[in-house]
């Protein structure tokens, strides 16, 4: 097993361009749900890169992936104060080796999708849209549904590099009509 610290990280001014396409994905994310700020603060949930992730938040393969954890406030102790708390977990690792593969891809409209992607299914979780303990077959509807709504959301941003990650995905959109048929 490869440590953590092996790992290709997000350094300087990678970072600097994540934390800002967090930043406009959260934007986007709220405004295409309609929430308003106090709505949307209300999500819990928190995004890292991989400096901030403990071993088995890391995965080989996906650009990112969200857990689940159980909160409670520090001053109570009953079960009904708990709460659902997500944690998306970027890959830097394998963001950085897709874009060094595919040099026509940029870290910002890049990471942007994927950060969009994953504050969809947060939000989809959070409004009970969906299941968080799906079974396989829902998690590939619910994949192709959130791609679609995905490229829904940043098709109108005039964001320089998103048609080549949508051609990047182009696999996805459309899909969820084929899924359920199948």
């Amino acid at each position: 097993m490869v440590s953590i610290e092996a790992l290709p990280h997000f350094e300087g001014h990678q970072l600097e361009v994540v934390n800002e396409a967090v930043a406009v994905a959260e934007e986007l994310a709220s405004n295409a749900y309609k929430m308003s700020f106090a709505e949307w603060r209300s999500r819990r949930y928190d995004v890292k890169t991989l400096a901030d992730l403990s071993p088995e938040e890391v995965i080989n393969g996906p650009f990112a992936q969200i857990m689940r954890y159980v909160g409670r406030k520090a001053e109570t102790s009953l079960g009904s104060s708990t709460y659902d708390f997500y944690k998306i977990c970027l890959q830097d690792h394998t963001i950085l080796s897709t874009l060094k593969g595919s040099p026509e891809l940029r870290l910002f409209p890049f990471s942007l999708y994927i950060v969009t992607h994953e504050l969809i299914h947060v939000i989809r979780f959070t409004k009970f849209l969906q299941s968080f303990e799906a079974s396989p077959e829902e998690k590939m509807e619910e994949e192709a549904r959130v791609h679609d709504k995905t490229r829904a959301i940043l098709e109108p941003a005039p964001i320089s590099g998103l048609d080549v990650v949508f051609e990047f995905y182009k696999g996805w959109h459309g899909v969820v009509d084929l899924v359920r048929d199948v």
